[in-house]
């Protein structure tokens, strides 16, 4: 991989993984079309997904700080309730990493036809929720687990973590400011684990193979990107539009399927 090619999936990535099209089914098909290795993306899809990390810190810099600050306190509190809850939301994808980990990695094979049809699952999901009357509750913590099975779910390249994530919330009555937070901030300690997880059993050939100057390309155009797409979704999500997301993963889904087959 070039600096070159890195520094597209990196844009690829930083816009895809706040905007419900699928970050993972982006990346999928750039690997393909870039033909780039498949044994070689692990390195790279590691450091772009951190890259994206670090840009919902920033955007939820003030947040977290409270959260954490109250729940050291140690107390049942609006802020503890609320990292259990954020906490109870990583036990189905937990679970996926552990028990299924290498067979979801069969799926990062470059198949593009298989994540075609996942973004046409995504688009179905974002028209549904453009039909969805958003409620005024609170996520509680049945909320909480449900929508991380949704998270679990979105493992799969072209079903949209922030797309299925945020919809099951609107689906279970939650308002709409409240489903994108929660869908931000659940996602950041997963991504970190594994992270930590995948660097700790990568060979040392394929960070050699991808090179430390592309991997730094593709981590910074991930984090300016992510935090320009981050606080757009929050914008998107409050007007309530993401059905022309939907309509976008149809689209792209279709080639994908008939670029794949040909």
């Amino acid at each position: 991989m070039n600096w070159i090619e890195a520094l597209i999936l990196g844009l690829v990535q930083g816009l895809t993984e706040f905007l419900p099209v699928s970050s993972s089914g982006h990346l999928e098909i750039g690997k393909a079309l870039l033909q780039i290795e498949a044994r070689e993306n692990l390195t790279f899809s590691i450091v772009v997904h951190g890259a994206t990390v670090l840009s919902i810190l920033v955007v939820f810099f003030n947040d977290l700080k409270k959260m954490l600050i109250d729940s050291m306190r140690f107390r049942y509190n609006e802020s503890s309730a609320y990292l259990l809850k954020i906490i109870l939301s990583m036990l189905p994808v937990a679970i996926v990493g552990v028990f299924f980990k290498s067979e979801v990695e069969a799926f990062f094979t470059g198949n593009i036809v298989f994540v075609g049809t996942m973004l046409l699952i995504t688009a179905t999901l974002l028209t549904i929720s453009f039909f969805i009357i958003p409620g005024s509750r609170k996520i509680g913590y049945l909320d909480a687990f449900i929508i991380g099975i949704a998270q679990a779910v979105a493992v799969l390249p072209g079903i949209s973590r922030s797309g299925a994530t945020i919809t099951t919330a609107l689906f279970l009555g939650n308002r709409r400011e409240e489903a994108a937070r929660f869908s931000f901030l659940m996602v950041i300690l997963p991504i970190i684990a594994a992270n930590f997880i995948d660097l700790l059993g990568q060979e040392p050939v394929a960070g050699e193979k991808t090179g430390w100057f592309p991997l730094l390309v593709g981590f910074m155009t991930a984090f300016v990107a992510g935090l320009m797409a981050c606080k757009w979704m929050l914008s998107i999500v409050r007007k309530g539009k993401l059905l022309y997301f939907g309509l976008y993963c149809l689209v792209v889904g279709a080639i994908a399927i008939i670029a794949g087959l040909i």
